[in-house]
């Protein structure tokens, strides 16, 4: 029997309840990372790798970067190469949700198929440590006197990142709209901007700049967290009298055109490597806070959080 037609076949029964769906342990995974290495997308697909074969779920797992737009190059070439493949995965999370906002790209997150939400981080702001500015205060004077001078670097256009600094320049009374916003393709990117003291201000996620903030190459200024990060001695905007909250997640979304079984299928692996040693460990080690949420409850989240990040930026005059 070919391999494909057995797979079907096994499928159908998983489906039927007749055979455990985490038998099914796919003898390949394709992992789409839509940003350029050295990233958060790239840490958590890489991450989810290991855990997939540490955990039996998967045999292999070959891995493709196609950075740029916030995800959308990679996601057009995922929803146009890939088209019901059950063994392919993309990393996706609210970066790519702001980005698909702003950027209207010609393919749609809706085309894809939905698996698990993973994680959930918060981002930290910080300076080059040749910076003349010390904290944020000095930073916010500055935004105040001349905005386009103050060069905000981080992931691209919709980033949590970039909503953030929009929402800390409409809470400190200037136009959101005349901030100096660089967008860069990776995490890599922005770091090595940010060290090399090509921006004023950069923002990623705290697992991106932690080793270099407590090497010193980096000065953290503050978080965008409700409440101080454990074991992080960095305080929140809140703390520095600017209302500005805004969390960072990310998942993992299916190929198009895969049946239901096979979407329970998937989704079985995925959640078989995120209950794994091996997740736990990457979670600490990144400081990622575990999220998981999968099935109807993940699609209701996904569509929520597009209409919450659409307002959001409509109020801080990115839209």
């Amino acid at each position: 029997m070919r391999r494909d037609r057995f797979l079907k076949s096994m499928m159908g029964l998983a489906a039927a309840g007749a055979l455990p769906l985490t038998a099914l342990a796919a003898t390949n995974i394709k992992m789409m990372i839509p940003a350029n290495p050295g990233g958060g997308w790239d840490a958590t697909g890489r991450a989810l790798g290991k855990a997939l074969i540490d955990s039996g779920a998967a045999a292999t797992v070959n891995f493709e970067n196609k950075g740029g737009a916030a995800g959308a190059l990679g996601l057009a070439q995922f929803v146009n190469g890939s088209k019901g493949d059950p063994n392919a995965l993309m990393v996706m999370g609210a970066v790519m949700l702001g980005g698909l906002i702003t950027g209207k790209p010609p393919v749609s997150l809706s085309q894809a198929t939905p698996i698990a939400r993973l994680t959930s981080e918060y981002n930290v702001f910080v300076l080059p440590a040749n910076s003349p500015f010390k904290t944020m205060k000095d930073v916010v004077e500055q935004l105040k006197k001349d905005p386009g001078s103050v060069k905000w670097g981080g992931g691209s256009r919709g980033s949590t990142e970039h909503i953030a600094a929009a929402m800390i320049a409409r809470e400190v009374g200037v136009d959101p709209a005349k901030i100096n916003y660089v967008a860069f393709r990776g995490g890599g990117e922005a770091t090595a901007a940010i060290l090399g003291g090509n921006v004023t201000v950069g923002g990623s996620g705290y697992s991106e700049f932690s080793e270099y903030i407590a090497s010193g190459k980096m000065k953290a200024l503050a978080v965008t967290s409700d409440v101080r990060l454990k074991g992080v001695d960095i305080p929140t905007l809140k703390e520095l009298g600017i209302a500005v909250a805004i969390g960072n997640w990310r998942g993992v979304y299916g190929a198009p055109g895969i049946s239901a079984a096979q979407r329970q299928v998937l989704t079985e692996l995925v959640l078989k490597a995120a209950r794994s040693k091996s997740w736990a460990e990457a979670c600490d080690k990144n400081s990622w806070t575990p999220a998981v949420l999968s099935g109807a409850a993940f699609d209701k989240f996904v569509d929520d959080d597009f209409a919450s990040l659409r307002a959001t930026m409509v109020k801080s005059g990115m839209l």
